[in-house]
C-alpha cells in the first residue's frame, strides 16, 4: 500500500489545469499524480455519453466525494444525452475502440477546453488512464486546442493506482464507458 500523501500548493508558474473527469476510479490515480508536482488542479466532470441520467448522477457521486478527498473545487457540465447522439450519430453500430470513440472524446474535450478557455487554464483528460482507450487517438483528437496538456496517466501503473485508490474510498467501480453502444 502507499503511504498517505500532503498535497500543498506550491506557487506555480504554469497556469491551472482543468482536469476532464470521466469517473472518480478513473480520476483518483491521475489527480494524486498532478497534485504531486504542485499543480492548481479543477475538476470538470463532463460525460453526456453516460447512457442515463441515473448513471450520469451515480458516477457523479464519487466523483464529488473524490473532489472532497483532494480538496478540489468541482465543475459539472449539465449532462446533454440527446447533443451527444448527435454528435455520434451514424456510428452506433462502430466497436468500442472504432470510430465513434473520437467523435465521443471530442463532444466532453471540446466542451472541457470551452471551459479552460474561459478560465485561462489549461486542459487535460483523465481518459488516458484507462487500459480500453488508446491514448494517441485521444491526443490527436484534442491537438486542435492549444491549452491542451497531453498527459498520459496510463504511464508509471497510472491505472493500477487509480483502482487502488477507487477501491480504499469505495467509488463506484462501472463496467462499461457509459455510453450504450460500449454495454455490447
Amino acid at each position: 500500500m502507499f503511504p498517505a500523501v500532503k498535497y500543498s500548493m506550491t506557487n506555480s508558474t504554469e497556469p491551472m489545469l482543468l482536469l476532464h473527469v470521466c469517473c472518480a476510479p478513473c480520476a483518483a490515480g491521475c489527480v494524486e499524480r498532478l497534485l504531486e508536482t504542485g499543480r492548481e488542479v479543477r475538476l470538470y466532470y463532463s460525460n453526456s455519453n453516460i447512457t442515463t441520467k441515473e448513471e450520469f448522477e451515480r458516477r457523479l457521486d464519487s466523483v464529488e466525494r473524490l473532489a472532497g478527498i483532494f480538496g478540489l473545487a468541482l465543475e459539472v457540465d449539465p449532462y446533454d444525452h440527446d447533443g451527444w447522439r448527435g454528435a455520434v450519430a451514424g456510428f452506433e453500430s462502430e466497436p468500442e475502440r472504432g470510430l465513434r470513440c473520437p467523435l465521443c472524446f471530442g463532444w466532453s474535450l471540446g466542451r472541457t477546453a470551452g471551459r479552460a478557455a474561459a478560465l485561462g487554464a489549461n486542459f487535460a483528460t483523465t481518459l488516458t488512464v484507462s487500459p480500453h482507450k488508446p491514448s494517441r487517438v485521444i491526443f490527436e483528437t484534442a491537438s486542435i486546442w492549444k491549452h491542451f496538456e497531453p498527459w498520459d496517466f496510463k504511464k508509471k501503473d497510472g491505472f493500477r493506482r487509480s483502482r487502488e485508490l477507487a477501491r480504499e474510498h469505495g467509488f463506484y467501480l462501472q463496467n462499461f464507458c457509459g455510453c450504450e453502444f460500449s454495454e455490447r
